[in-house]
Parts: structure tokens; C-alpha cells; sequence
């Protein structure tokens, strides 16, 4: 691990690292969602042909196959060594725990889940929280105990 993974756990006091995240992570949500539907696409077709084999049985992943693939998709890369999505990566985001340690798989898949909970109810209000909280967090970051950042400030 690197100096600068080892610095991301270690949310920044610094104004500058929390400047524009809030449009940068709905540009990193739209690319994120797009890789996950494209990798939805080989997954159904892995699905259709497993639900033959199983005469029919496979077909009932279709309903968790789009929820599963994304919970794994963010589990895997925001709990990764760089605490980031791809779509984070590309617009210089990173997610750091307030308490100091790494973000982890589980971790990662409570705040995609706590996301979808809190969008559900709040549907585009969920975005209006970080309008008025410290370093523009949102209301699954505030429940989780994260923070976004920006990595090129951190």
C-alpha cells in the first residue's frame, strides 16, 4: 500500500478536498450505473442459458441479477485498495471512513444499499442534504460514517 492509499484513510481538514464533489459524484454515478448495466448484459445472457440448463429454475436470478452485479461491482472497487469506484477514478474521487480505517467490502455494499434505501424515500432530495452538511456529505455518508474526497487535493 501506497503512502497516498495510506493518507485516504485519514479524512482531510482541508476545504479544497471537498470542492465540487457533489456534481463530480453525479457524474461518477452515471458513469458507474452505465458499466454495471453493460456488464448486465453478459450476465443475463450467463442467466438465460443457466435457466435452460436448470430447466427454468436459473430465470428466477433475473430479479436480483442487475442489484447483485452492482452490490458486487461496488463492493469489490470501493472496497478495494483505491476506495473507488471506476467512475469515482475518472472523476478523482475517493471515499475515506471518518474513524480512520479502510473502506472495506461490506462497508462498501452497507453504503450502496443505505444510497438505494435513502433514494427510494427521498428520491432527488437525497442530493439537497449535501447542500447543508459539512463537506457536502450525504445522507447514507452521515448514517455509514464516510466521506467523499476529492484525490487530487487529498
Amino acid at each position: 500500500m501506497s503512502v497516498q492509499d495510506e493518507n485516504l484513510r485519514i479524512p482531510s481538514n482541508d476545504w479544497r478536498a471537498y470542492q465540487g464533489v457533489l456534481s463530480r459524484r453525479v457524474i461518477a454515478f452515471v458513469i458507474d450505473y452505465a458499466i454495471v448495466a453493460l456488464l448486465w448484459i453478459p450476465a443475463a445472457v450467463v442467466v438465460f442459458f443457466l435457466g435452460i440448463l436448470t430447466l427454468g429454475l436459473g430465470f428466477f436470478l433475473y430479479p436480483v441479477l442487475f442489484a447483485g452485479l452492482a452490490m458486487l461491482y461496488f463492493g469489490l472497487t470501493v472496497g478495494g485498495p483505491k476506495q473507488a469506484s471506476p467512475g469515482m477514478n475518472m472523476m478523482g474521487l475517493a471515499i475515506a471512513r471518518t474513524d480512520g480505517r479502510p473502506m472495506d467490502f461490506l462497508t462498501a455494499i452497507v453504503h450502496l444499499v443505505i444510497f438505494w434505501i435513502a433514494n427510494a424515500l427521498l428520491t432527488p432530495l437525497v442530493l439537497l442534504i449535501g447542500l447543508f452538511t459539512d463537506r457536502g456529505r450525504l445522507l447514507h455518508d452521515l448514517l455509514i460514517g464516510t466521506v467523499t474526497v476529492r484525490r487530487d487535493i487529498y
